[in-house]
């Protein structure tokens, strides 16, 4: 089988971007011939299996980039058509759409409740969003797209509330976390990492992970801290535009003594080794590999439901969720997770909620599903779903 997959570019410090290259490993080793059409393709990536087909037009703004990049795909994939062709782009005219960034109208929602009228006013002055709301319309509405991969069965929920399309062509697939990157093991190097940013042993130490502060709920994290303890410290690892205006308001808050700010980082695992817990009050995360991640680690989240992955974390008891601005609720998860015994015993439960999502089972689910769409094939897998007895 030759699969086809459409990803206008790659970051290190992007979660989508991880997924595709653990997916692309994953199903190379299972012998499917994959070809990626793409802007750019890193040198690293060189004498691998995988066959780039560059489409990197010519573009000025974020508009054009998109349009020229879906035009450029389109006739690439009219000279020669893989098998099936899944795009992580909102792109119609592929087999399979990856909702990997969720419903963009959902994401406006969201955005419009949290920032008030300026907020709305920004929004409907972009025409940017225009034109990803038309393209999302047409890719839902293209009678030749065979399957949705929903990365939470929150965003599958979130399609069907808004588009007309068949529940059968809707399949829940997690993202996989590799164990042998993400479990107990990133805590060997615990204490020379804490001493090293300065933690003492009786510091209990919360991890925000995410780029794009505003969207990752960095502002609720830090009024949050502001009401625990002193002992508690939170470090934010990830880029934002404007990192300055994030220590102001910890400043303001009162909080600036016991915030890092250690900005992008490309191993995320010392981190969550130092840390104790992790809190992420998204304001709309489609799944959040960060949390995910977190888990396997084996540290209990305090998330928004608004978070994906969040389904995970309620599943399993492994911590709290709740609504992404309720600072009062976010400070309450985390003030319960400053004692010991409990924390433990959400770090069991934490490594449970994950423990199913390996690359193996990622890589059987989604061979089974393209199994299912190609000629001749019939039925579907069924989702992955949490077993809470697991952790009992």
């Amino acid at each position: 089988m030759k699969l086809g997959i459409v990803r206008q570019r790659y970051t290190p410090f992007g979660g989508a971007e991880r997924f595709v290259a653990r997916a692309m490993d994953a199903l190379a080793a299972r012998g499917v011939g994959l070809s990626v059409y793409t802007r750019q393709w890193p040198a690293s990536a060189a004498g691998t299996a995988i066959e780039p087909v560059l489409c990197n037009p010519f573009y000025v703004g974020n508009r054009w980039r998109d349009a020229s990049f879906a035009r450029a795909v389109k006739a690439a994939l009219a000279r020669e058509r893989p098998d099936l062709v899944q795009t992580h782009e909102r792109i119609d005219g592929c087999d399979i759409f990856r909702a990997g960034d969720g419903v963009h109208r959902v994401w406006l929602e969201e955005r419009r409740r949290a920032g008030g009228a300026f907020e709305r006013l920004r929004i409907a002055a972009n025409g940017y969003h225009r034109y990803i709301l038309d393209a999302e319309a047409r890719v839902f509405a293209d009678p030749g797209l065979k399957a949705v991969i929903c990365i939470s069965q929150m965003v599958k929920e979130d399609v069907q509330a808004h588009f007309p399309i068949a529940a059968d062509k809707l399949h829940v697939v997690y993202n996989a976390v590799d164990p042998a990157e993400f479990g107990p093991q990133v805590r060997e190097g615990r204490a020379g990492v804490r001493r090293r940013l300065g933690f003492d042993d009786d510091r209990v130490v919360f991890l925000l992970l995410g780029s794009g502060y505003a969207r990752k709920g960095v502002p609720a994290a830090l009024r949050a801290l502001a009401r625990l303890p002193a002992t508690a410290r939170l470090v934010v690892v990830g880029r934002d535009k404007h990192p300055a205006r994030y220590l102001r308001l910890a400043q303001h808050a009162g909080v600036a003594d016991r915030v890092l700010f250690a900005g992008p980082q490309a191993d995320p695992r010392p981190w969550y080794g130092a840390a104790d817990a992790f809190v992420l009050p998204t304001m709309y995360d489609p799944l959040s590999n960060a949390v995910l991640e977190a888990l396997a680690c084996g540290l209990p989240v305090v998330t928004s439901d608004r978070c994906g992955a969040g389904e995970r974390v309620r599943a399993f008891g492994a911590g709290t969720t709740c609504a992404a601005g309720d600072v009062d609720a976010i400070a309450a998860g985390m003030r319960e997770l400053m004692d010991a015994a409990t924390r433990a015993d959400r770090a069991l439960r934490a490594a449970a909620a994950v423990a199913e999502l390996t690359p193996d089972a990622m890589s059987e689910r989604l061979l089974a599903l393209y199994g299912s769409l190609l000629p001749g094939a019939a039925g579907a897998p069924a989702i992955i779903a949490p077993s809470p007895a697991a952790c009992r």
